[in-house]
């Protein structure tokens, strides 16, 4: 196949705004199609390139600990009942996907992927013209007893990371952790080879405004549904127009679900919802590194635009309330740790979407000529925009689609 003269892409996120600008250098017109949800992960994430994140939460070791892990007992996982319907079919996929045979192909593909992830970020923001956007100066985990801190360095050390590796902090880097928390840190590792983004949003704003700059079409308005007429598959917008292109991809985070079911297509994703407070107004030192307080599942991250403290899976409907007890139980944490967190914090709640293996959809759909399709890259969007964006590009020239992301393997 040959670069295609126009494409449509189905979503603003960082996984659609790397798709637009690498088909955009492949040659062509690249219209873009997004209603600028800041419930996106892609606004609210923790900033972190987690390249050390290669083996899926899909496997037995997630399922035997989810207990300890539960909301009620302190912990980060959140199943509320107003989303039983959604979450309970989910998990039994989830559970046979933890299968260990399952487990180490999902693993291997990651790993593979996630090798990619850092050198396709290199060159996103050199294209872009922001080369400070990304930090590459790893992140910390720390833990505030012996017993957690030997089992969770036990732990780390017996994982497979990837190309990011781990270290015992030295005593100056465990000085300065303790100057940020008022707890006692009795633990604590570095990691090299992963990054941080420096500010969300102006990544965000950067991706756009390049996009337009060269030439790209951008619209915002929401996309009811996907019809196919004579072979090929349209976009049906909010006002009733209905749009196609040589290629159209979906790549529409949550929303991309409704859109390829109405297809016919198997999508057993589920909305995995995070929350995270943030200030403006803090003592974090400029540039340090993101800080994960394993104890409390909490990451916390410094952004030009303020100090952000982000947790919580909550597997539930995309329209549930939000559940103020979690933004409280942050607020919490930062306070108990004595973080340099001034204020409440503006809160913010969004959408990971997420697949029962823990691995992405990426691949070409067979209802139509014209359709491909990525998304649910639950935690890892972020980690892995530009290298999806690579991958679609790839995949759309040449005919190849990768086989393990393909969303005929929950038929």
């Amino acid at each position: 196949m040959t670069a295609s003269k126009s494409s449509l892409i189905i979503g603003g996120g960082v996984i659609g705004l790397n798709i637009a600008l690498q088909l955009q250098a492949e040659g062509g017109q690249v219209t873009l199609c997004d209603i600028g949800s800041e419930t996106s992960a892609s606004y609210g994430n923790a900033g972190h390139i987690a390249t050390e994140q290669v083996e899926p939460l899909a496997s037995m070791a997630t399922m035997k600990s989810a207990w300890r892990r539960w909301f009620m007992r302190g912990g980060a996982l959140s199943l509320p009942p107003q989303g039983f319907f959604a979450w309970l079919p989910f998990s039994l996929r989830l559970l046979a996907a933890a299968q260990p045979k399952r487990f180490a192909h999902g693993t291997a593909v990651m790993r593979d992927l996630l090798t990619s992830a850092m050198p396709a970020w290199k060159r996103r923001v050199a294209d872009i013209g922001t080369p400070d956007l990304l930090c590459e100066d790893g992140h910390f985990v720390a833990w505030e007893t012996p017993e957690s801190a030997a089992k969770g360095l036990k732990s780390w050390s017996s994982s497979d990371t990837g190309t990011a590796s781990l270290r015992p902090v030295t005593d100056e880097e465990m000085a300065q952790l303790k100057a940020l928390a008022r707890t006692p840190i009795h633990g604590a590792i570095r990691f090299s080879g992963t990054a941080q983004i420096a500010d969300t949003r102006r990544m965000l704003e950067t991706l756009k405004e390049r996009f337009i700059e060269r030439g790209g079409r951008y619209l915002r308005d929401r996309v009811e549904k996907l019809i196919v007429r004579k072979g090929n598959a349209w976009v049906v917008l909010s006002g009733g127009e209905q749009l196609t292109a040589d290629t159209l991809v979906v790549a529409a985070g949550i929303a991309s679900k409704s859109l390829l079911e109405g297809l016919g297509e198997t999508v057993p994703m589920i909305a995995e919802r995070g929350y995270h407070i943030q200030t403006p107004d803090h003592g974090w030192p400029k540039g340090f590194p993101p800080v994960v307080f394993e104890d409390r599942s909490m990451i916390v991250t410094g952004f030009e635009h303020g100090l952000r403290a982000a947790s919580f899976v909550e597997f539930n409907r995309v329209d549930a309330t939000p559940d103020p007890r979690k933004w409280a139980r942050l607020r919490r944490h930062v306070a108990d740790l004595g973080l340099p967190f001034e204020g409440a914090g503006k809160e913010w709640i969004g959408v990971r979407p997420t697949l029962p293996d823990y691995l992405p959809a990426i691949g070409r759909s067979g209802r139509a000529d014209n359709l491909f399709y990525a998304f649910g890259h639950q935690h890892l969007g972020l980690t892995l925009g530009a290298v999806t964006g690579e991958i679609v590009a790839d995949m759309i020239r040449s005919g190849r689609a990768p086989a393990a992301f393909d969303l005929s393997r929950f038929n």
